[in-house]
């Protein structure tokens, strides 16, 4: 039997089941009822790549319901790691940081949705996997401060900077463009 059941139906059918209205399913930004689209990088480190957690870091953030807008796996050259961590350049442990960067494959990332800067910080955790709550990506993964897995941008501002950097724009995915076009599959 075919047929699609609308929410009226749904309601009638089983009284005591609350179905959400479409709007309770999109999350507003902090600034009021505006509505804030936003892309940030997200990077899974060498140790998230060397102990297999790629997708079950990308099963959060699909969870979340963020879109994926690009994704690479990549051997990260120094001079891109030298740009993209160059607020960090004075710091005792930025040499052992290029260092373990450029050890090994990172998967580099771009997620789109509401308010996703803020919300995958939330997600990631503390820097120190010692003060990361459970149920955050480095509370339940990380096992030291310099091997925490995962890097997301920190603001706006920061994920448009690392993005570009990481990406060249004919790169990504844009979704609005995507959803308009409709196509099938084979069987």
């Amino acid at each position: 039997m075919k047929g699609v059941l609308g929410r009226s139906a749904l309601r009638g059918l089983l009284p005591s089941l609350r179905v959400p209205d479409s709007r309770w399913l999109m999350r507003p930004n902090s600034g009021g009822s505006s509505w804030t689209q936003e892309r940030t990088l997200v990077a899974l480190k060498p140790d998230g790549i060397q102990r297999r957690l790629v997708g079950a870091v990308i099963q959060r953030f699909e969870r979340r319901g963020f879109k994926l807008v690009e994704m690479k796996m990549l051997q990260a050259p120094e001079s891109i790691l030298a740009e993209h961590y160059q607020d960090l350049q004075r710091k005792p442990f930025y040499p052992a940081l290029i260092i373990y960067m450029s050890s090994g494959p990172i998967v580099a990332m771009v997620w789109e949705g509401y308010n996703v800067v803020q919300a995958s910080r939330a997600m990631i955790g503390h820097t120190d996997s010692t003060e990361a709550a459970s149920g955050t990506i480095r509370g339940d993964f990380s096992i030291h401060i310099s091997r925490n897995i995962i890097h997301a941008s920190n603001s706006v501002e920061g994920a448009q900077r690392e993005i570009q950097l990481w990406f060249q724009s004919s790169e990504l995915v844009n979704w609005a463009e995507e959803s308009s076009h409709s196509s099938s599959y084979p069987a």
